[in-house]
């Protein structure tokens, strides 16, 4: 029987830690024993966060806004499947993770689409001007891709610095599926928005690279990363996934999803601006302690 990923702690939030993990990968061994690849899986997963926007236009309350965030939450469990999937089936690929990537993104497109047209529709507080909501909805909607972007690099590269885990960049040069045509170019904008948010990083990258075989210089780059990472970490948990999704359900309890886009444009962003200067920061001093 396969064992468990351990996946780094500290990486990880309390609902992943205790709840989104354990489940996904139960979920994972069911899927094991059927025809289901890894990413028919990131499809799948696609389609909850697309069921979860119906949910949310259906008439009533709250049950439409509770099944909204339970099927949002559910996305994650199986997010989490299809990755551990592919590395219990020994199919695990940049390929595959790109696949992941376009089905959150393209499944959060129809959400926000949604959200839109019913903020557009009339479901705003009484008290709020409904000019623009659409406004709203693309600041939120092109809000998400840049904090996703930057949590989950963050993520990769914090893996890659401490436990050597290669990611789309490291293996992007060695797949040639990753470097021409639709593919090629969605990943260079995937690395190229993370690389002009978090520019110093490439310096570590560089060094890291550098120390394969030299276990001294690399035990002296994990210690120097481990020494900046849990305030960053800390910002990465609360920019994340998990709490968007709660937040946008207690939104719709609320009554409207303009609490959400509100959260998500204005109080979002001002953390990830504080998150892309701290960790460059970091990034500058992890440099230096390890030049």
């Amino acid at each position: 029987m396969p064992r468990r990923p351990q996946r780094p702690r500290e990486l990880q939030d309390g609902l992943n830690h205790h709840l989104y993990h354990p489940l996904a990968w139960q979920l994972a061994r069911l899927l094991a024993k059927t025809p289901l690849t890894p990413n028919m899986v990131s499809v799948i997963g696609g389609c909850f966060v697309i069921a979860a926007a119906g949910a949310y236009a259906l008439p009533g309350w709250p049950g439409p806004a509770l099944l909204g965030m339970v099927l949002h939450m559910t996305w994650h469990v199986v997010d989490g499947a299809d990755g551990d999937l592919a590395r219990m089936t020994g199919r695990s690929s940049p390929i595959g993770e790109m696949v992941d990537g376009l089905c959150d993104y393209c499944s959060h497109v129809v959400l926000y689409l949604v959200l839109g047209w019913l903020l557009a529709g009339g479901m705003a507080p009484s008290a709020w001007p409904t000019a623009h909501p659409w406004l709203w909805m693309w600041a939120a909607g092109l809000s998400h891709i840049v904090q996703s972007n930057h949590v989950e690099v963050q993520r990769r590269q914090y893996q890659w610095w401490v436990y050597g885990t290669t990611w789309l960049r490291n293996s992007r040069d060695q797949n040639a599926a990753t470097r021409g045509g639709l593919t090629g170019a969605l990943v260079g904008l995937y690395l190229g928005l993370a690389t002009g948010l978090t520019p110093h990083a490439r310096v570590i990258d560089e060094a890291v690279a550098g120390a394969q075989g030299d276990p001294a210089r690399r035990e002296a780059i994990r210690a120097a990363v481990r020494a900046e990472a849990p305030p960053l970490l800390a910002l990465c948990k609360v920019l994340g996934p998990n709490p968007r999704a709660i937040v946008l359900g207690l939104a719709m309890l609320a009554g409207s999803p303009l609490w959400y886009f509100l959260y998500q444009s204005l109080v979002l962003n001002a953390l990830l601006v504080v998150s892309v200067i701290a960790h460059n920061r970091a990034a500058k001093r992890i440099a230096a302690r390890i030049a």
